[in-house]
């Protein structure tokens, strides 16, 4: 992925010489998909936008974590040029077995690859800005979606951590981010002893009870500056019919399931005004080995989603017509989770 050819894709782009504008953000989990996000971040900045609060789950937790820690779309863009996507697959003796490599770690580990990887070199990348820990950013600073399948509960970190007896000021970032996209079976879950409950918590993807989570930092009345959701799909779409024709089809519906269906009303409603919606075309969450036209059509895929999206912005019109007659709780569609399913 050249960098230089990256960048033509923004020839014409001009900063609108505005003053710096507030805004929140939250980034949908989509895999290897998030690359995508690069694109329309650097149209978002490039029109004057300055992110107060940052939210995302699964891939969209890396971003809204680099975002957090102070990086640019420019810089990671550089980040993500220098990653070998299939380098993330944490194996172990397991995988390099014949024939059974991709079955005997699901059977006695519950996932295909270990997630640790990932979680080194995010420690890395936010080291390079002096951030480890949550209590290293501003308070509520950046906010990140887990999925605690013991209790079918959603985890928001590193508001929840008092739950489980700990501090947002020493629990490190990259392990939220190891929890929040630690996809089903394709990675490990990750088990969490805590000192408020010693027996461990199997943490999985935030993405099966909140992949979109726009409506965290919803407040009462009229906000002060507008909350942005970056969305890897098209606008208002339909999935097209999967047939079902047996066990292997039926568990790859029930999984696009969980990942789409418990935000689709948040997104159908006044969020949809508020979303930048990206096309991902025929690219995979867990297409770990992009090629190099899969990457540059992913970002300007995002870059025209971004482009495309301002030009129909006006954030005074949006709260005549979503906010200034409605209500919105602080803490928004959570209370309504259900209690989901258990693993054991």
């Amino acid at each position: 992925m050249q960098e230089g050819k990256l960048f033509q894709l923004q020839r014409g782009f001009s900063y609108k010489g505005r003053e710096k504008m507030q805004a929140d953000a939250v980034f949908e989990g989509g895999g290897v998909k998030g690359i995508a996000f690069i694109g329309a971040l650097q149209v978002m900045e490039l029109n004057g936008y300055k992110w107060e609060r940052l939210a995302g789950t699964s891939a969209g937790s890396i971003i809204a974590a680099l975002l957090a820690a102070g990086y640019r779309s420019s810089e990671i863009l550089k980040l993500m040029q220098s990653l070998e996507y299939r380098d993330l697959l944490g194996r172990t003796w397991m995988n390099e077995v014949p024939v059974l490599g991709n079955v005997l770690p699901i059977v006695s580990k519950s996932g295909i690859y270990v997630n640790n990887i990932l979680e080194k070199k995010l420690e890395q990348w936010l080291g390079h800005k002096n951030i480890r820990t949550f209590g290293d950013l501003t308070p509520g600073k950046l906010s990140i979606i887990a999925s605690n399948v013991s209790n079918g509960k959603m985890v928001v970190l590193p508001e929840d951590l008092h739950l489980y007896g700990l501090q947002a000021s020493s629990f490190p970032i990259a392990l939220a981010v190891r929890m929040s996209t630690s996809l089903p079976f394709f990675y490990q879950p990750y088990l969490w002893q805590t000192p408020a409950h010693p027996k461990p918590h199997y943490m999985l993807d935030g993405g099966l009870l909140s992949n979109y989570p726009i409506w965290l930092f919803d407040v009462e009345g009229t906000p002060r500056w507008p909350t942005f959701g970056f969305r890897l799909s098209e606008k208002r779409t339909y999935a097209p019919h999967q047939p079902i024709r047996g066990p292997l089809s039926l568990f790859k519906g029930m999984f696009r399931t969980m990942l789409q269906a418990h935000d689709q009303r948040h997104v159908d409603s006044h969020a949809e005004n508020r979303t930048i919606f990206i096309p991902t075309g025929n690219v995979t969450t867990t297409k770990f080995d992009l090629t190099e036209e899969d990457k540059e059509f992913l970002l300007h895929s995002g870059t025209q989603a971004a482009l495309s999206f301002l030009e129909g912005w006006n954030f005074e019109r949006y709260k005549v017509r979503f906010r200034e007659s409605s209500v919105f709780s602080s803490e928004g569609p959570r209370q309504e989770q259900d209690e989901g399913f258990l693993y054991h």
